[in-house]
């Protein structure tokens, strides 16, 4: 591979991409983040029982104040950012370099990718992913056998929380769930290689050159239900770790799969499913059509720059 390849890396082209799906994906967030506090609720509180969503959202109004549906949405949003445009920036990137046309795009090329971008996202944003959900379960009501939960000190904010998390905890702390979150990979990872195969399939059988919102919507609704199905359970030791015990943090992954079991049965690998399908199904669709359309209209301004400045 030449030198020349790797230019592609840093191109107009990678940062489009990187802007629109990271606003893209924090104003998808934005208008459905209830429904992901739901889902954080149900994955963190054994005591709390599994019912549809517009009753938990009911259940939790009467008890919080509705402000608790949308308690932590700033760093949620600092969080999606970063971690948005770090992921985007490398996939499409890397794509670039290894693929210079599309006809050398492939599922498999694109799930490769897709994992790599993954890794990198963790590594990069995994901390402010842990702040994310201490910030987001303040207040909230926890077992008696979780109580210690309440050491941890309040948190004013992103920096404040950093601050406290590495003091109390160390760096360990601010990087615990990294493991499981590796694992995770495979769900952006599953759903880009979906994604991107499904668009590549509608622009043959639509024969047109860009997809319709409606038609985005609905392939990146597809996508991430299936990504979602397949990798819940981990998502579920992800939250035990961010926002758990001390002794749930020490634990292997296979342990904590082996406690949850134990105390909630197989249904606990699950818990809170509907309320995560609900909420990134419209979240990742809405981040989905956003992402394109702001993509497309940039890419046409720049073309059109382009020959106004050729004349």
């Amino acid at each position: 591979m030449s030198g020349n390849q790797w230019n592609h890396l840093f191109s107009y082209d990678t940062l489009v991409h990187a802007i629109s799906g990271s606003v893209g994906g924090m104003t998808a967030m934005a208008v459905f983040f209830p429904l992901d506090t739901i889902r954080s609720r149900l994955q963190i509180e054994d005591n709390r029982k599994s019912k549809d969503t517009l009753t938990m959202i009911k259940e939790l109004v009467a008890e919080e104040g509705i402000e608790s549906l949308y308690r932590g949405l700033r760093p949620v949003l600092v969080s999606l950012c970063a971690s948005g445009f770090v992921y985007f920036y490398t996939f499409h990137g890397l794509r670039a370099v290894f693929g210079q046309n599309k006809a050398k795009y492939s599922p498999l090329k694109d799930l490769t990718l897709g994992a790599i971008a993954g890794v990198v996202n963790v590594l990069m944003t995994t901390p402010l992913w842990v702040i994310n959900m201490r910030l987001k379960m303040q207040g909230t009501i926890v077992s008696e056998a979780d109580k210690h939960l309440r050491k941890y000190p309040h948190y004013e904010g992103v920096i404040d929380a950093m601050t406290k998390i590495y003091n109390t905890e160390g760096p360990s702390g601010l990087w615990s769930s990294t493991l499981p979150s590796l694992m995770l990979v495979s769900n952006p990872a599953i759903q880009f290689m979906i994604y991107e195969m499904l668009k590549r399939e509608a622009l043959v059988f639509l024969k047109a050159d860009q997809l319709s919102g409606t038609v985005v919507f609905v392939l990146g609704a597809i996508s991430k239900s299936i990504s979602t199905v397949v990798t819940y359970p981990l998502q579920i030791v992800q939250s035990k770790q961010r926002y758990g015990t001390d002794e749930i943090k020490k634990k292997p992954i296979i342990e904590i799969f082996k406690t949850i079991v134990n105390k909630q049965g197989f249904n606990g690998l699950y818990k809170g499913m509907e309320s995560k399908l609900l909420q990134t199904v419209l979240t990742t669709a809405l981040m989905y059509l956003f992402y394109e359309k702001i993509s497309s209209t940039v890419f046409q301004l720049m073309r059109a720059s382009k020959r106004v400045k050729s004349q």
